[in-house]
């Protein structure tokens, strides 16, 4: 199996300038006091005291929050909350996703300072929108830093349980402690998701999701646990919405995103194994990937808590990589590894149009000074925050091997294509960023 959660605690005062470690450290932080707030309609900030009430509806067909719901992307004065409306979430009618039909639905949420729902800061609409799939992305602001919250989402006669938000401490307030978890890799056919519970359990403050959430692939060469969606690789936006509402139907997944707030980017898998770009693994033609590329990357944001005013996709472009600074503590720079990127070093035949293995002899072009993992913009916007960081860490989040990992081909020392190995320059770049 391929998941991979951890833990971490971030301690000012135990590690001051260590480099952090993978697995499970110390205490976690104490929760602070609770107190109220105000909130937010999609795209539109809303006044305290505004509200939009849903018409009374009923859901004859079942339970329309068959998906769970999500926090995600904290500020310190707000977030966002998802819900995906879905009473048939494994629809292979392209015209009806996810069993639903019609124009946008509008949703009531409840915000409140406890984990009863008795004491409501906030209360209004948030709308679930036709054109992505009946998702909701409900971007909450006015809160108070430093806060944890609990919401749900209600549509006539049905409610979703209640989940886990928090605000992050402002910039600059004095934290000792942080404990996060983070997770990759996570394939539905070579196992279950029983990591995702476990993570749960530990109750960090937020995960940090660093690509492969799904795998577009089926399996056809081995053994499996469990068999994805349609039968197919997903190469259309019906194909990757079912695969996604596949994942989040598994229990501990949407447990782990109902009491856990995430901060998410993507990998290869989201859309195609090893893609970079507009060029994808088997030399498709770049102006058909792209179209492909823009249905895998509505239906991410349709299934995660992105903030709509940023990341709301436009055809193949999406942004996804942004910043969270966690009190004076620790500054994270969470990237985008793929959409941005240099191809694959020697794309061509007869080397692969993924990632392949080679040797300084066999592929001069990886060395080139002019290639890049992460778009001159993104490296510009990254460099910046390193060298202004007022934070005693600064964690850069992203989704593949950066350290130079030599294997051999022929007995010559060769490197993978796919990862920093197959941009050294980058790496270069960033290594000798002065923070």
């Amino acid at each position: 199996m391929s998941q991979k959660p951890f833990t971490m605690l971030v301690d000012r005062n135990r590690f001051p300038g260590a480099t952090m470690e993978r697995g499970l450290l110390g205490n976690r932080l104490t929760r602070r006091a609770l107190i109220g707030g105000a909130g937010a309609v999609i795209g539109l900030v809303a006044t305290p005291g505004v509200m939009r009430i849903a018409k009374a509806q009923s859901w004859p067909g079942g339970n329309p929050f068959t998906l769970g719901i999500a926090a995600g992307t904290p500020r310190p004065d707000g977030f966002v909350l998802w819900t995906r409306l879905a009473p048939d979430p494994l629809s292979t009618n392209p015209e009806t996703p996810g069993g639903m039909s019609g124009g946008d639905i509008t949703l009531r949420y409840e915000i409140a300072a406890d984990p009863g729902m008795t004491n409501l800061v906030r209360q209004g609409g948030a709308t679930a929108e036709r054109a992505f799939g009946y998702s909701a992305h409900l971007d909450v602001a006015g809160l108070q830093p430093g806060r944890t919250y609990w919401y749900r989402f209600l549509s006539g006669d049905a409610t979703t349980a209640v989940g886990r938000a928090i605000t992050l401490p402002a910039p600059g307030t004095p934290v000792d402690k942080l404990r996060f978890g983070y997770v990759s890799c996570s394939n539905y056919e070579h196992g279950y998701f029983s990591a995702y519970r476990h993570l749960t359990e530990e109750d960090p403050e937020f995960v940090l999701f660093l690509g492969d959430y799904i795998y577009e692939t089926i399996e056809e060469n081995r053994p499996i646990v469990r068999r994805h969606s349609d039968g197919v690789e997903a190469s259309t936006l019906p194909q990757y919405r079912n695969r996604y509402a596949q994942y989040r139907l598994d229990p501990d997944l949407q447990n782990l995103h109902a009491r856990v707030p995430a901060m998410a980017t993507w990998d290869d898998h989201e859309v195609q194994n090893d893609y970079a770009d507009k060029w994808s693994e088997f030399f498709d033609d770049p102006t058909q990937f792209l179209m492909r590329r823009a249905a895998a990357y509505q239906a991410f944001y349709e299934h995660m808590p992105m903030r709509p005013i940023l990341s709301q996709p436009n055809g193949p472009l999406m942004r996804v990589y942004d910043r969270f600074t966690y009190g004076d503590l620790i500054e994270i720079s969470l990237l985008d590894g793929r959409q941005y990127r240099s191809r694959e070093a020697c794309y061509a035949p007869p080397h692969k149009g993924g990632g392949h293995l080679e040797t300084e002899a066999s592929c001069p072009e990886r060395l080139d000074a002019g290639r890049t993992m992460l778009g001159f913009d993104q490296e510009a916007w990254l460099y910046s925050a390193l060298e202004h960081s007022k934070t005693q860490w600064n964690l850069i989040a992203q989704d593949v091997l950066m350290a130079q990992f030599r294997k051999k081909l022929d007995g010559v020392d060769a490197f993978w294509t796919d990862d920093w190995n197959g941009y050294p320059a980058n790496r270069k770049r960033l290594l000798q960023t002065d923070p």
